[in-house]
């Protein structure tokens, strides 16, 4: 186990990286950008593209094992960012080495192995966060403070889509149902967590949407239902370009998240008194990075930002919708469970 950083804000954050892919290579140049870290171990199933990796980034040393790396006493802190199927096994094998986490979206295929590994988290005192950097981002959390405070009166509706084209490759990762492929998993989890920030938990969930060739989820629309008389509409495809865009609606106005709203660069806040438009610069992975070390320096098992409460809670409302379509996974005995 790593010397524990709790409390020390003197000594960098030593980074171990599990991966090697293009997620990650923006990650590092974040920790590089960012004083308080650094990159000194990195991981992948090719040790060659794991040593190409770490000289690009100035770390000492390059496995081709991950179980290697979780038991590196230095590292003080694991970037998982391998693909989806596998982040339930080597999270399970991170967190018993006693090894904070940052897990890249979504923390696993389904909720019931999200409970899992964050019980489990907690059954050993270390810190895990799911790699939701859009909940960490300045503007993000500008909008659910004005929301909260009442500044647009009560929210009754919040729209929020997300689609990328991909040309269908059966062997691409988001057509891969042995890799967690699927437009929900790797795009509609976005719109589904800024819906979930300002409604939370859905009443009711209805479903429409079409599947790729080989059986994922390919184009989905999600309309949200609450007793109280609010709804949100959450929509993601893999077929067509779609603007990330999100709009709020309150009884006394309306917020309105620029594109891309994962990061935006600007949000307008909407009352009968005028209209407030604030921006910001892009912020990248820096704020989640930031939220990521002062839960860690804290001594917290997670974050207040992105509760382990809403990962599960958005995996068990996308594991519905995936009932709903028939999509499950090789790894699920049925959909929702390993």
């Amino acid at each position: 186990m790593s010397t524990s950083t709790t409390g020390d804000t003197e000594r960098p954050i030593r980074w171990g990286f599990l991966g090697a892919g293009g997620i990650a290579d923006t990650m590092a140049r974040t920790i590089a950008q960012t004083p308080g870290h650094e990159v000194v171990a990195v991981a992948a199933r090719d040790p060659v593209r794991a040593r190409a990796f770490a000289d690009e980034h100035g770390a000492l040393r390059a496995a081709g094992d991950y179980a290697e790396l979780v038991e590196d006493p230095d590292v003080d802190a694991v970037y998982l960012n391998t693909t989806h199927a596998v982040h339930h096994e080597q999270l399970l094998v991170t967190i018993a080495a006693g090894k904070p986490v940052l897990c890249e979206k979504p923390l696993t295929l389904n909720a019931d192995q999200a409970h899992a590994a964050l019980s489990a988290a907690r059954h050993h005192g270390v810190l895990a966060m799911e790699g939701m950097w859009m909940r960490c981002q300045p503007l993000i959390r500008r909008a659910t403070q004005a929301a909260a405070d009442g500044t647009i009166g009560e929210v009754v509706s919040v729209q929020a889509r997300l689609g990328v084209r991909f040309p269908y490759d059966p062997t691409h990762r988001i057509f891969d149902a042995g890799n967690g492929g699927g437009a929900l998993l790797d795009l509609g989890v976005y719109p589904a967590h800024l819906a979930w920030l300002f409604l939370g938990e859905p009443d009711t969930l209805q479903v429409t949407g079409c599947l790729a060739p080989t059986g994922v989820d390919a184009a989905v629309s999600l309309q949200w239902g609450y007793a109280r008389g609010a709804s949100a509409q959450v929509f993601c495809s893999s077929l067509g370009d779609a603007a990330p865009s999100a709009l709020v609606v309150g009884t006394a106005g309306t917020i309105t998240i620029d594109a891309s709203f994962q990061d935006p660069p600007a949000i307008t806040i909407a009352t009968d008194a005028g209209e407030e438009r604030v921006t910001s610069g892009r912020n990248g992975f820096q704020p989640e990075l930031e939220e990521f070390a002062r839960c860690l320096r804290a001594g917290a098992v997670e974050s207040e930002l992105v509760p382990h409460t809403h990962t599960v809670g958005v995996l068990q409302v996308l594991d519905a919708a995936r009932l709903e379509l028939g999509v499950k996974y090789p790894q699920e005995s049925q959909i929702g469970q390993v």
